[in-house]
């Protein structure tokens, strides 16, 4: 019995181990699906249209022309003042003149696209060109940053239970050393009590002794010998068998006699944690300090890999670069060589904005008790005092 008993159970835990990644499972996966499906129709729009060379682009080059020219005729002409020229003349041009659409919207720089897209970071240096590329990246963005949002909440919620769950055996552990220093540090007197106390807990919960039992059985002293020993053996193997039968699995026997029961059960189950999303969230409290702490060395951390593959960065340049991106400011100013390189730190950048968004969270909780403090201050100093008048 206990054979065939141990696979049943193994299965019921792999289930519900299932239902319950089901949820995270779903989010994660529709976002990979839809960043891969954008990525497919920006790198067709984009990457196939056609380059055409307007009036603009050919003033831009004869003016070009024109100074290199004035340049290289008269060196001893004033250099700045040809900067200056150069420099206007390039704000005039339009970066897309320097593009090669096929490279820069290939697949996996559309998907580079899409994931700054979704994640509301827009770095600006990768944008459509075509009014049918723009209408659609509008669409795309639409429904892909609620449903990156959705992500980043779920993610959320399991990235507090950890950081709750760790804090609070952290502390657990700090106030046990701090107990243990003053149980070294009591007196023997403490101890003594403190030993009498867990002896007497321990007798009141040690089984009835068959003299106790028999002495609290009132109605049976009364009878013949004979009879008290037969209601005695009952009653001794009547509580043997409560001690020694196992604990029946009612979700096993609803199981095994009616299986639609459990599983409308187990779909209600995951329906509930779909409602469940962002809950622990809300519940988490930690140090605002720690969750800093956590934001600089989870960034440092990309800063020291990412100068492996982007030559043009040092520490410094990639920890700024790691910190615009996770906080979804994204100016674009550092450029990045092997995008799809970087895509492989899609998972990091999904992470470190819901550390990111976790600190903001807490921030603005401190904020909002700070503000209510201010202002019930404020309040009691404009509050005239009460007068206390002789009767």
């Amino acid at each position: 019995m206990a054979t065939t008993s141990q696979p049943l159970r193994g299965k019921a835990t792999c289930k519900k181990i299932f239902w319950a990644v089901l949820p995270h499972a779903c989010f994660i996966l529709s976002l990979v699906i839809y960043a891969f499906l954008g990525a497919l129709m920006f790198s067709r729009i984009e990457g196939d249209r056609e380059v055409t060379l307007n009036d603009e682009y050919r003033t831009f080059l004869q003016n070009l022309t024109y100074l290199t020219r004035r340049f290289s005729d008269n060196m001893t002409e004033n250099q700045m003042k040809f900067k200056d020229d150069i420099r206007k003349l390039f704000d005039t041009a339009d970066p897309v003149w320097f593009i090669n659409p096929e490279e820069r919207w290939s697949f996996f720089g559309s998907l580079f696209f899409c994931c700054t897209v979704f994640t509301t970071v827009g770095y600006g240096n990768t944008y459509p060109v075509t009014w049918t590329g723009k209408c659609l990246c509008m669409l795309y963005a639409l429904f892909g940053i609620p449903l990156m949002f959705l992500v980043l909440t779920d993610m959320g919620d399991i990235l507090a239970t950890v950081l709750s769950k760790s804090y609070n055996e952290f502390r657990k552990l700090q106030s046990k050393i701090q107990a243990s220093e003053l149980w070294s540090g009591s007196t023997c007197s403490k101890k003594h009590e403190l030993k009498s106390r867990a002896q007497s807990k321990i007798v009141i919960n040690e089984p009835l002794t068959i003299m106790e039992l028999l002495r609290s059985q009132s109605g049976v002293k009364g009878g013949p010998v004979k009879y008290r020993n037969v209601e005695l053996f009952e009653m001794l193997i009547a509580r043997e068998n409560e001690n020694t039968q196992p604990v029946r699995n009612k979700s096993m026997e609803r199981w095994s006699s009616c299986p639609e029961l459990t599983g409308e059960k187990t779909v209600s189950r995951v329906i509930k944690n779909f409602d469940k999303i962002g809950k622990e969230l809300e519940k988490l409290d930690v140090p605002i300090l720690l969750m800093v702490l956590v934001i600089f060395v989870y960034i440092s951390c990309a800063a020291a890999i990412l100068p492996k593959w982007e030559k043009n960065m040092d520490f410094r340049e990639a920890f700024y670069f790691c910190f615009i991106t996770l906080t979804t400011i994204g100016f674009g100013d550092t450029k990045l060589e092997h995008p799809k390189f970087f895509l492989f730190f899609s998972l990091y950048i999904i992470i470190g904005m819901e550390v990111v968004f976790i600190a903001f969270k807490l921030g603005q909780d401190r904020l909002i008790v700070l503000y209510k403090k201010v202002i019930s201050s404020c309040a009691e100093k404009k509050m005239p005092s009460k007068k206390i008048y002789p009767k």
